[in-house]
């Protein structure tokens, strides 16, 4: 049964670090908070994803039917190895208190967790071996909607919005930038463009915001600071790259979910022979798996400017 990791870090209550760590990295990430994560055996996951359901039809009395057979294509995830070192001086310790591991310890995983969002949209494993490929390397064909044509990018208009729902079956949640929620709740309050917009609380108490009953799920600055859905991305209608995309998702058991082997294990390693220091190790076997070809979708092509109907 896959699980978010609010979930899981309800498993681990006399693990207190474990625990800690794990719901830390759910705070620290919209999507981890959501997304459910299937725990495997080995290193990677091998399924058969459904292409083409075979066809049917109708026969007359002493007729056969034709022989059809869906098409499924096998599929391999990899998991790889998400994780850090955390080494904290006894001399911190010393001077400033034991709580200054658990502050630095929290930092790490805050970090770990945002990097793995940014891999999680823009992971490339052609340019990098070690990470896992991420839903703009993985979506195509109809699952990869164009805004519009026009050089420089395109307005989002709630028609491509609409339509890039449909595209997703069973969806669960929106994910975009900061500044695409500002701009779609802003078109919420103009009577002339409209859209159906509420605020619910998350697993934390947070104010979410919904689009037509769906989460918008932020996917805001990595680890590093650099923003993970900016307005760099090349347009469908060439031009300057300034375009940002927004993704459908759909969460959930055989359509997108995380896989881990095992959850995300906390190693106190002690203090280190080569210096005066305690360390901490994270470690995460993850990826991800799209086991449905239609449970994602990304519109591309969205200029920074106000939304239309």
């Amino acid at each position: 049964m896959a699980l978010t990791l609010v979930e899981a870090s309800k498993l681990h209550k006399g693990d207190v670090v474990r625990s800690a760590i794990i719901e830390i990295y759910a705070r620290s990430s919209d999507i981890l908070r959501v997304l459910p994560f299937e725990t495997i055996a080995g290193s990677a996951l091998k399924y058969n994803r459904e292409e083409t359901l075979p066809g049917v039809g109708f026969r007359g009395v002493n007729e056969g039917y034709t022989e059809s057979t869906g098409i499924l294509n096998p599929i391999v995830e990899p998991l790889v190895i998400a994780g850090g070192d955390l080494d904290v001086d006894k001399f911190i310790l010393k001077t400033m208190g034991e709580d200054q591991r658990s502050v630095q310890e929290a930092m790490k995983a805050k970090a770990l967790s945002l990097s793995w969002t940014a891999k999680f949209i823009k992971g490339d494993q052609e340019s990098d071996p070690k990470e896992f490929d991420g839903l703009q390397i993985r979506l195509a064909g109809n699952q990869l909607i164009d805004a519009g044509a026009t050089s420089g990018g395109d307005v989002l208009s709630l028609t491509k919005l609409d339509e890039l729902i449909d595209a997703v079956q069973e969806p669960t949640a929106l994910i975009m930038n900061k500044t695409m929620r500002r701009k779609l709740t802003a078109a919420a309050r103009t009577s002339t463009v409209g859209g159906y917009i509420i605020y619910e609380p998350d697993e934390f108490g947070r104010t979410i915001t919904k689009y037509n009953d769906l989460p918008i799920l932020i996917a805001d600055e990595d680890n590093t600071g650099t923003q993970i859905l900016p307005f760099t991305e090349a347009n469908p209608g060439g031009g300057t790259a300034a375009s940002t995309s927004i993704y459908c998702v759909s969460f959930g058991e055989g359509m997108l979910t995380g896989i881990q082997n095992g959850d995300i294990d906390v190693a106190d390693l002690g203090e280190l022979d080569s210096k005066p220091c305690l360390r901490t190790r994270v470690e995460w076997l993850t990826g991800i798996s799209i086991f449905h070809g239609k449970a994602a979708a990304r519109l591309q092509g969205i200029k920074n400017a106000a939304v239309v109907a």
